[in-house]
């Protein structure tokens, strides 16, 4: 008799990575209990089969815990009809008593094509504003400033297969290694089998840096200093490319001439960017006698009141050369969201129109008649700063938040929060039922359909379009963003126009526009896609635009194609001079950098809710120079406060020797809901870039300062519970529930008063050891371990992998009771280093040491850590690097800054 089967695996499906620019094709497949078996896709041409550490743990952040599920009006549930026809209404009202522009929109590259589309249509075509902005503006908007500048349209001419062919890969203001780990690793992969040199500039040292074969730590704010100082290298050293100079470009004298104002000798470059002068010579000399060049540049560029003049910078170099659209050749721009692309070429940004078109009476008039729109917008709106201060005085009056938190991102954030609550109408399409943006008064929540759920399109960094598709069913009443304006658009009486019933016809209507009255002069061109069947969109492969009438996309733009610009010709354009946007003081010595962390996500709605990605970091933090930290009195891991004229934070300090002395830098991710002080968006100016709109993050001025507190300890509970006022605190996700890392003030028997009851209803076991100023606590409910809870001396701060281990088991009592005595509860992995695999630093050591691993194959043979997107490898070259430094008998793999 033949045996049963075994259960069929469902099929994989094929979708798109919501995380970074990088749009990597991910395998996904639903395992029947709601949550999702993921890996990479190995014929998606952008990671061909890789995932980084976020994307490998896309599975964990799928759950409905927390989730919006029902629309809500005044913080009640409604029905659909009630909560569309609010926001219609109110809408409606507004204009006609207002005006068009006291409403707006507030988008997210976390949105696919289609929701952009839609939303930019209804606003700029039948309500007749410009205010549709996009939390794009914060990251990418210097470089579509900087392209529009220079090539005539928000245009990136090469790929990423030029990363596999280049010669000399220049990453400027870029982390990739944590920040676009897959494309790092394709260029450590060019360096291996190619020899391609990599040079990583930026302030600090990062772990790009690490792997760099030079590394130019650049001052804040003089990226085009370097810059100008290169073109002047290149032109005195006979390198420029007369032929294309003279036949494809125009402005080359003037570029030059400003070019020599800033940086006319070596001498002077190196003195405003603070780079020895042996190391520009040998970065220019790499620049000058490498043939195939890439330029890779991201926020360490963008995110600057002189973002556009930096990019422009860069761009000259190459245009100078001739080193552009050819293989392995040209400036690439590494987007920081999925569909910060995608949005662009929809019109998300309030100084666009739709399909690359611009405020033009003949664009303008162009997309009207596409759309038979009746209001057309007649000029930009506000961008992203400028709306939240329009807010703030009272000018707009409505503001629809789609997939974005701004009361955390946006600089001065609590000036932020404040505005939001001046507004008549607040509505957040969201999927997470509580964030810092929804609780600050939002009169209707709408429930969107999330990552997993969603179907569409989104545009990665090298204009390669890849399809989202749904592998999970939409849960309660959630629906796609495109679908929720659509119903708000048609009870404002524009139902002909948002006709739409599924993703594919919204893409074919975008397809059209791009193609509509374009005899060839605008680049952004699907036409070829304009008469997809809904068959052919679903099963539509990666494609990068423009995509001919064959189908056929196209990888490089500009070799021989013209520019985007009236005669074809690009444009030189020259810089103003460098400088920062607010100088340092007595008052505020120090400068602020801001950016992002390996594993963590924006502000960390999806990634937080991954145990494997929440123990990497698990507390909001501030790197500075260990110089520093002894002449403040700061140790590693104590709590300082960190101040700018427009806010404080309390950050746990981490000492590294790569920050440069007199500077800052905290990462981005922590909120209201994951910290009691770790908000960095209220600390940043809100200084903007007069071009793009995009307010400088990287440079602060800032003021540091201890704040001492005695106790320290954790707290793990399978649900959050809230600690008493005064306690700061550190949220994180955790198997089997939440960690709470905190401090407080006080004496150890004052928090053994408060302590039991955390946990109402709980039955206790606990301990105080006044003298040692411990105190120890688990609570049950009905024999299950609920909540475990330590304190003790800030001094000797306790770690918590061992009994998060304890906790993640669900222990029976008595092994709860031998972690309170203080006996191990297992063994202790450390601090975690690898996110893929979860190993941490301890179990690193021990392979070191024990196994022979005394290089990063051995540890991956070993362990597998750093064998899968590589981004934990410098770290794992510190550790070896400590590990041969440091006698046996003095090794304390918790010393180690890795935590």
């Amino acid at each position: 008799m033949n045996a049963h089967p075994g259960p069929v695996a469902p099929p994989a499906i094929r979708t798109t990575c919501p995380y970074c620019g990088v749009g990597c094709g991910v395998l996904a497949r639903p395992d029947g209990l709601g949550g999702l078996a993921v890996e990479g896709d190995p014929d998606h041409p952008a990671n061909c089969g890789r995932l980084c550490s976020k994307g490998s743990a896309l599975g964990e952040t799928v759950g409905l815990e927390g989730r919006l599920l029902h629309p809500m009006v005044e913080g009640r549930r409604a029905s659909w009809d009630d909560a569309l026809g609010r926001v219609a209404g109110d809408l409606s009202r507004i204009v006609a008593e207002h005006g068009p522009d006291a409403v707006a929109f507030y988008l997210s590259g976390q949105l696919l094509t289609e929701d952009y589309y839609v939303a930019n249509k209804l606003m700029k075509g039948f309500v007749g504003s410009g205010n549709v902005d996009t939390n794009s503006r914060l990251c990418m908007s210097s470089s579509v400033a900087g392209h529009r500048r220079a090539f005539g349209a928000d245009i990136v001419p090469g790929c990423y297969a030029d990363l596999d062919e280049a010669d000399l890969i220049v990453l400027v203001g870029s982390n990739a290694a944590w920040c676009h780990p897959i494309l790092f690793r394709r260029m450590l992969d060019n360096r291996a089998r190619r020899g391609a040199k990599i040079v990583v500039v930026d302030p600090r040292r990062s772990a790009s840096a690490d792997e760099a074969d030079l590394f130019l730590p650049v001052a804040a704010g003089q990226d085009t200093a370097l810059f100008c100082g290169l073109l002047v290298h290149l032109a005195e050293s006979g390198a420029l490319d007369a032929d294309f100079l003279g036949g494809r470009t125009e402005g080359f004298g003037e570029a030059l001439a400003r070019a020599r104002e800033i940086a006319p000798d070596p001498a002077s470059v190196a003195r405003a960017t603070g780079i020895a002068e042996a190391d520009l010579a040998a970065f220019y000399d790499l620049f000058r006698t490498r043939e195939k060049v890439v330029t890779c540049y991201s926020q360490g560029v963008n995110q600057s009141a002189q973002g556009t003049d930096k990019v422009g910078a860069i761009v000259n170099c190459h245009l100078a050369t001739g080193r552009i659209g050819r293989p392995g050749m040209g400036p690439l721009s590494l987007t920081g969201q999925p569909n910060a692309m995608g949005g662009r070429e929809v019109g998300g940004l309030a100084n666009m129109l739709a399909a690359h078109m611009n405020y033009l009476p003949a664009e303008i008039d162009r997309v009207g008649r596409f759309w038979d729109a009746p209001r057309m917008a007649r000029r930009e709106g506000l961008k992203a700063v400028a709306l939240f201060d329009a807010i703030d005085r009272g000018e707009v009056r409505a503001l629809w938040v789609m997939a974005t938190n701004p009361a955390v991102s946006l600089p001065d954030a609590d000036r932020v929060r404040a505005s939001l609550a001046k507004l008549d109408l607040l509505v957040v399409s969201e999927n997470v039922a509580s964030n810092d943006t929804t609780s600050r008064g939002a009169h209707v929540l709408l429930p969107a359909a999330a990552w997993g759920e969603k179907d569409g399109t989104v545009t990665n960094s090298e204009r390669r379009i890849s399809r989202q598709r749904a592998v999970l069913p939409l849960p309660g009443e959630a629906k796609p963003d495109w679908w929720i304006v659509s119903a708000v658009a048609a009870r404002m009486g524009f139902a002909s126009a948002f006709p739409y019933r599924k993703a594919a016809d919204i893409f074919r209507e975008h397809a059209a526009l791009t193609a509509f009255e374009n005899g060839g002069e605008r680049v952004l061109d699907l036409g070829g896609l304009a008469d997809l069947g809904d068959r052919g969109y679903d099963d539509l492969a990666p494609v990068q635009w423009p995509v001919g009438a064959d189908g056929e996309g196209t990888a490089r733009l500009f070799a021989e194609r013209p520019f985007q610009t009236p005669d074809g010709r690009a444009r030189f354009v020259a810089p103003a001079l460098p400088r920062l946007a607010t100088e340092t003081s007595e008052a505020y010595p120090f400068v602020l950098n801001t950016g992002r962390i390996r594993d963590q996500w924006h502000t960390m709605t999806r990634s937080g809710r991954s145990p494997r990605l929440g123990s990497h970091r698990p507390a909001p933090f501030v790197e500075l120079h260990p110089a520093d930290a002894a002449r403040l009195g700061l140790g590693d891991g104590d709590l300082a406060r960190v101040s700018t004229a427009m806010g404080s934070c309390v950050l746990e300090t981490r000492l590294a020797e790569g920050q440069p002395p007199g500077t800052l830098f905290s990462p981005i991710h922590w909120s209201g809901e994951t910290s009691s002080d770790g908000r960095i968006g209220a600390l940043v100016h809100d200084h903007v870039d007069p071009f793009s709109g995009q307010p400088e993050m990287k440079a602060s001025p800032a003021a540091i300062t201890p704040e001492p507190m005695p106790l320290r300890g954790f707290l793990l509970s399978r649900l959050p519970i809230g600690l008493p006022d005064g306690t700061w605190w550190a949220r994180a996700a955790i198997e089997g529930g939440t960690g709470t890392l905190f401090a407080a003030r006080g004496s150890i028997g004052r928090i053994a008063a408060w302590a039991p009851a955390l946990v109402p209803g709980a039955e206790i076991a606990d301990y105080l050891d006044a003298g040692a100023g411990v105190y120890r606590l688990a609570a049950f409910v009905e024999g299950r371990l609920e909540a475990v809870f330590f304190a003790g001396p800030a001094a000797a701060r306790p770690h918590w992998e061992a009994a998060r281990a304890l906790f993640a088991a669900e222990a029976e009592g008595r092994g709860a009771r031998q972690a309170l005595s203080g006996r191990n509860a297992g063994p202790d992995p450390g601090p975690l280093v690898c996110a893929c695999f979860g190993v941490g630093l301890a179990t690193i050591c021990d392979a070191i040491r024990t196994k022979g691993a005394t290089s990063t194959e051995a540890i991956g043979a070993a362990l597998r850590a750093g064998t899968n997107c590589g981004s934990c490898l410098p770290e794992l070259r510190r550790i070896l690097a400590s590990e041969a430094a440091t006698p046996a008998n003095e090794r304390l793999s918790d010393s180690l800054v890795v935590r």
